[in-house]
């Protein structure tokens, strides 16, 4: 038997660089919303051929809409099509966005370990960012975010 062989994207994303740090955000950052920025863009970019090649594996396995912080699954033999797709993605609904990868990884247990070391340093982030306004729901979201990420599986 053949293991089917995927590749695992850690990227960060950008919410309107012009706004405010300190404001609330324009958008929710969710699964649905982030996969379907990307479907749209592979579409645009290497149309229905493209998209339903790459559609096979694709997956966003977890988003934390505090840190921004995404895992996206795609086949070994298409990640650089949803790679390049990511990168041409301009706008979530009508909010503009920028993505970057952080991390590229052959197993979900290795982009695991990443992913959690990014999530801890981003929040440390925002928190400083935040300050004193900083909600007790806001710790508790974090933290049930990171119990996501750790039970992480195919």
């Amino acid at each position: 038997m053949v293991e089917f062989k995927n590749r695992y994207m850690i990227v960060e994303v950008f919410l309107d660089p012009n706004r405010d740090l300190a404001g609330h955000d324009p958008i929710i950052i969710t699964q649905f919303n982030v996969s379907k920025g990307i479907k749209d863009s592979i579409l645009v970019n290497f149309g229905d051929f493209g998209l339903a090649s790459s559609l096979g594996s694709f997956q966003v396995k977890y988003v934390n809409p505090i840190t921004k912080l995404c895992i996206i699954r795609a086949s070994r033999e298409e990640y650089q099509k949803i790679w390049s797709a990511i990168t041409m993605v301009r706008s979530i609904g009508n909010c503009p966005v920028l993505f970057n990868l952080l991390d590229l990884s052959g197993s979900i247990k290795a982009c695991r370990n990443v992913a959690l070391k990014y999530d801890g340093l981003k929040f440390e982030q925002y928190k400083l960012v935040v300050g004193a306004c900083l909600a007790i729901d806001a710790i508790q979201h974090m933290q049930n975010c990171l119990d996501k990420i750790k039970v992480l599986e195919h």
